[in-house]
């Protein structure tokens, strides 16, 4: 868990983003049990409805499950499910956008892969 919270931003959707984030990691494994509401209250020194709200997301898209007097639990298929979101997202928000910026600066795709390849590489 993070230690601190961003105060600019939803807490439920920070809550979200950082058990999807330990998922994406390996933190979390599928069928392993995920943070407590208790938990996540406590140690966030948070209201319970706010912490439910992100969960509760998670939930609805089959990220998390629940068991009865247990606990809420990572679902099978979990991580390769938000890795998938997470590459259209990427897709969408940056190799869109970049293709565009280079197609309005003439540049080639040949020459963004290269630039890709130096950046990697650790060129400036």
């Amino acid at each position: 868990m993070r230690s601190s919270l961003d105060e600019n931003r939803p807490i439920f959707q920070q809550i979200r983003e950082m058990i999807e984030e330990e998922i994406v990691a390996g933190q979390l494994q599928e069928e392993e049990k995920a943070p407590s509401t208790n938990q996540l209250v406590a140690h966030y020194q948070i209201n319970p409805a706010t912490v439910l709200k992100g969960i509760n997301q998670l939930v609805d898209e089959g990220i998390l499950y629940k068991k009865r007097g247990i606990g809420m639990f990572v679902a099978k298929g979990a991580r390769s499910k938000l890795l998938e979101e997470r590459r259209q997202r990427f897709k969408d928000e940056y190799v869109w956008r970049t293709v565009q910026e280079a197609r309005k600066l003439g540049i080639s795709i040949a020459e963004v892969q290269a630039m890709i390849q130096s950046v990697e590489e650790g060129d400036e």
